[in-house]
């Protein structure tokens, strides 16, 4: 699997729910960063994947990688990621792989920064639905995430005291937390305790750091999913404020709003290849999430992949190059390649081709089938939605329009082209053939027309003008 020598054995799940950091960082120390770790393998769900909005957003089999990037990346800032799944592939001994796969629900980090929106797509919750996707973990145990533009935000207001709580649950539980300490304080005893409960999340540091800043005589500490307020002198309170064991230090903060996060900087120190399947979306969300907002350059963007994680294995873009060099089938959906791989006698050779897509060079030349040219006769006001509708239960083809009466086809399989060519050989209205530059661009023939007439007038004015006369 994902161009290992041999099959992966000691395969072990794992779901992590929304815990303290220490523990996403526990598994960081555990496993993501050791010298027998060979790959890590990463898939994401969406709240959606291709918007809508603005029109004409769609991607298109004509698009050019930077068209194909600005049209996902309109589409990254207004999905989110729902869960990621993590796989550390280590190499115990030369014949021997253990894989641990782990299954992250994440949700936005609602502590102090600007309320993150996003949008869900009807198609893509269907689907996450039809396949259990559990929408409670993922709403109310999901593992808090934020960029480096977002917790720099979150830290300059923390250094200024001027964080605010942007969640509208969170603002009934400080309410009722600060009523209760304050009814609580004016009886209380120095050194006399009580304890506020029903906190998690980022409720924990909101409720401490609401009460320390409106009260100067009360100390708070974390126990659990509680948190123990202690009525204080001044004096006492300025030695705790320095202690080394307060639990509410802006750095302490920040590694809990960070959540996840710090488990991809783990993975960006490491170094080690990241394998996927058609991971554009995936390194766009990783970009977009967990490190900084998604620039509007394509080459920016690969520049900073490439730093992120200088080897990247697709392992849709290994099958394709394996199609005929190995006699591999040619299927590209994940599923249809693990069942290939299981069903075929010769695993080992197909599982050593390894091809590493490198992010910091020149884009490769698309590999399409060759472009068809749609050519109308007595069929008025065709236009391209028509022409794709006209195809679509035969096959799937982008459309463009190429003139009046002609449009250009362009299929990602070549099957679909030999079909077509061969269903609508003989079609009334349809003349259908392969896209030839010289013989069917407009500029081409815009030029040739020009030039034959330049050529016609050339010669006539040779023939009127440059006669030679007759004396006699």
């Amino acid at each position: 699997m994902f161009g290992l020598p041999r099959p992966a054995t000691g395969m072990r799940e794992q779901e992590t729910p929304q815990r303290s950091v220490a523990f996403s960082l526990e598994l960081a120390t555990a496993g993501f960063d050791t010298e027998v770790t060979v790959d890590r393998a990463l898939d994401m769900e969406f709240t959606g994947l291709h918007s809508t909005f603005p029109q004409n957003n769609q991607p298109s089999l004509f698009d050019s990688p930077a068209e194909r990037y600005l049209k996902a990346r309109q589409s990254v800032q207004r999905f989110t990621v729902t869960e990621l799944g993590l796989a550390i592939f280590s190499n115990e001994n030369s014949n021997k792989y253990v894989v641990h796969s782990y299954n992250f629900f994440l949700f936005p980090s609602t502590l102090g920064v600007t309320d993150v929106e996003f949008t869900l797509s009807a198609s893509s919750i269907q689907f996450l639905s039809h396949y259990g996707f559990d929408y409670n973990k993922f709403l109310k145990d999901g593992i808090p995430y934020m960029n480096e533009v977002q917790e720099k935000i979150l830290s300059q207001h923390l250094l200024e005291g001027s964080w605010k709580v942007s969640s509208a649950l969170d603002r009934d539980v400080l309410k009722k937390a600060i009523d209760e300490v304050t009814c609580w304080i004016g009886a209380a005893e120095e050194e006399e305790t009580m304890i506020l409960q029903d906190l998690s999340g980022s409720q924990m540091f909101e409720v401490q750091l609401v009460l320390r800043q409106a009260l100067p005589n009360v100390w708070t500490q974390p126990l659990g999913d509680k948190v123990m307020v202690k009525k204080v002198s001044p004096q006492h309170r300025q030695l705790l404020e320095n202690s080394p064991d307060d639990h509410c230090q802006k750095e302490l903060i920040l590694l809990s709003a960070r959540g996840f996060t710090n488990l991809f900087q783990t993975l960006v120190k490491a170094k080690k290849p990241l394998v996927g399947h058609n991971m554009l979306m995936d390194l766009m969300h990783l970009h977009d999430k967990f490190y900084k907002p998604l620039p509007e350059s394509y080459e920016e963007f690969k520049r900073n992949i490439h730093n992120l994680f200088p080897v990247l294995i697709d392992t849709k873009t290994v099958t394709k190059s394996i199609w005929k060099k190995c006699q591999f089938p040619p299927v590209s959906n994940l599923l249809e390649v693990y069942a290939a791989l299981c069903s075929s006698s010769e695993v080992s050779s197909f599982a050593t081709v390894q091809i590493y897509r490198n992010f910091s060079g020149e884009d490769a030349p698309c590999q399409h089938p060759p472009l068809l040219v749609v050519h109308v006769q007595g069929w008025p006001g065709l236009n391209e939605r028509q022409i794709y509708q006209e195809f679509k239960a035969l096959c799937r083809f982008d459309v463009r329009r190429l003139s009046k009466n002609q449009f250009i086809l362009l299929s990602n399989k070549f099957k679909h082209v030999r079909l077509v060519l061969r269903d609508y050989k003989h079609h009334p209205h349809l003349r259908i053939s392969v896209y030839r530059h010289w013989r069917h661009s407009p500029h081409v023939n815009c030029l040739l027309q020009v030039s034959s007439i330049v050529a016609v007038w050339s010669l006539l004015a040779f023939v009127l003008g440059g006669a030679p006369c007759c004396s006699f």
